[in-house]
């Protein structure tokens, strides 16, 4: 099929977004307008307040833009009512948070699959295998039956990136995913969302950190609100490492 006839996995027109008091009018976003295409790894950088994890809110639709439009998937998220937006949300986008949001009281299998319950439609049986080829893709299906205390931070976060893609979502959306890890277990996370890549996941990765920023095939940078370059990366033409660097 030829590329002209892929529709982009986000399309954002023209988005504004403005938080107001009874003092003052914040402009958290001016103007953004940009494409992401399947199969792309876009990173979202720039400094504190400048307005990229409201962006990513947005994407997520935890949150909705004063003024603009945005297309995920080609619908058109703002004629969706809550219920809509809910069940697209599920359907189209996995998450990854800086501080995992692991479930304690349930188990990793149990944390994995939750995502999968509120879809309608699939077994008992379909979910379970989901999952386990979630954990398999993260080199943890032996830990499935222990709970999060029991597990690394860099386990935990491979545990979320699991329950991220246990659905085949449309686009991974990743909130600074190594700023709770150390430098091994961040490296271990960033090499697994180049395969997760590789095998062609569409990832757009809010960071301040420039080593994770620089993984990415392509960078967005922010400053106040707006989008001040736009680019591809060197590893849009050789990605780094290539190599399975996961740790039990």
């Amino acid at each position: 099929m030829s590329s002209d006839n892929i529709s982009p996995v986000v399309t954002l027109n023209h988005i504004q977004k403005v938080f107001q008091t009874e003092d003052i009018e914040t402009h958290a976003l001016s103007d953004i307008s940009f494409q992401i295409q399947p199969g792309e790894y876009v990173s979202i950088t720039g400094p504190s307040g400048c307005g990229k994890s409201t962006l990513l809110s947005l994407l997520g639709l935890l949150d909705h833009p004063n003024g603009g439009s945005y297309l995920l998937g080609g619908t058109d998220t703002q004629t969706l009512n809550h219920r809509q937006q809910a069940a697209h949300r599920n359907q189209m986008i996995g998450f990854v948070f800086q501080s995992f949001n692991l479930i304690s009281d349930l188990t990793v299998e149990e944390n994995v699959m939750l995502p999968l319950t509120y879809r309608t439609g699939l077994s008992g049986q379909a979910i379970k295998q989901a999952t386990h080829a979630a954990l398999e893709q993260v080199s943890l299906q032996h830990r499935q039956r222990h709970f999060p205390a029991q597990l690394s931070g860099g386990q935990q976060q491979r545990v979320a990136i699991a329950r991220a893609i246990v659905g085949q979502p449309a686009l991974l959306l990743a909130d600074e995913p190594t700023g709770n890890l150390d430098s091994k277990n961040a490296e271990s996370v960033m090499a697994l969302f180049d395969q997760l890549n590789a095998s062609g996941v569409t990832i757009c990765m809010v960071t301040h950190d420039p080593r994770s920023a620089s993984r990415a095939t392509r960078r967005i940078d922010m400053f106040d609100g707006m989008i001040i370059d736009d680019r591809q990366t060197p590893a849009h033409q050789s990605r780094p490492g290539g190599r399975d660097v996961l740790s039990s």
